[in-house]
């Protein structure tokens, strides 16, 4: 099973402090309930392309990403994958698991290689049980996870490629801290429901605009202001959701 893959090689050695964890779940968890899950957190290497799960597939291990980004993408009877919701630095990939036992609706693909925190499910399981907060912030992420997945909907029924193209963009630095994104134009073509020609096109108008600089699997956001002004009101909408459920820093 892909949430089975071994994770002896990616192992980076020593578990950061808490002053210095990137990721916001565990950052903003108090420092007694973040001692319940130090012992057991590793942090992990991962690239582009691993599958971590497949729809039905137990979870057995929960990943916190720093600098890496999954994408959770709902598969057809054809094969063809489309995605609901994407998990960044602001949330975690599994977190219901500590609920108890559960199974994976989604593909989970790492679609920006990056740094992680894992953890195997049934340990954190054992510290969820000892927790009322980390309970609660299980449950607060979830929901966001789903206004996400509802807010996606929406946006790709209604708002236009170039438009969903520049949310998509700003969403992807937010999730991994960084303006510097690795992209292929195949699988932006995928999320957008596009051919691989029309991302190009799409690229290279923003290019002129001055908001990004575009080269093949590389894309740097230039000037934020500009790409904003691009991108349809959905990504503002998700961040207002997350500032109110009180998971953004």
């Amino acid at each position: 099973m892909a949430g089975n893959m071994d994770m002896t090689a990616q192992y980076q050695g020593p578990m950061p402090s808490s002053s210095s964890l990137s990721n916001h779940l565990l950052a903003t968890l108090p420092s007694n309930v973040l001692a319940l899950l130090n012992l057991d957190l590793e942090p992990v290497s991962l690239p582009q392309g691993v599958v971590l799960l497949e729809p039905e597939d137990p979870i057995e291990r929960v990943y916190f990403p720093e600098t890496g980004m999954i994408s959770l993408l709902v598969v057809t009877r054809e094969g063809e994958a489309i995605e609901t919701s994407v998990v960044g630095r602001e949330g975690a990939l599994g977190l219901q698991r500590g609920l108890g036992r559960r199974r994976s609706f989604t593909r989970a693909t790492v679609q920006i290689a990056g740094r992680f925190l894992t953890i195997a499910a049934y340990k954190f399981e054992q510290a969820s049980a000892a927790s009322a907060p980390l309970r609660d912030m299980i449950n607060r992420y979830t929901e966001v996870l789903w206004a996400e997945a509802q807010q996606t909907t929406a946006c790709n029924a209604i708002h236009d490629a170039s438009s969903r193209l520049s949310r998509w963009l700003l969403q992807c630095a937010q999730c991994i801290g960084s303006d510097h994104l690795s992209l292929t134009q195949d699988f932006l073509g995928q999320m957008l429901g596009v051919r691989r020609t029309t991302v190009t096109l799409l690229a290279q108008e923003l290019q002129k605009k001055g908001a990004i600089k575009y080269s093949r699997g590389k894309i740097s956001i230039l000037d934020r202001s500009t790409l904003e002004a691009c991108a349809c009101e959905c990504h503002q909408i998700m961040r207002d959701k997350e500032r109110k459920i009180g998971i953004v820093l």
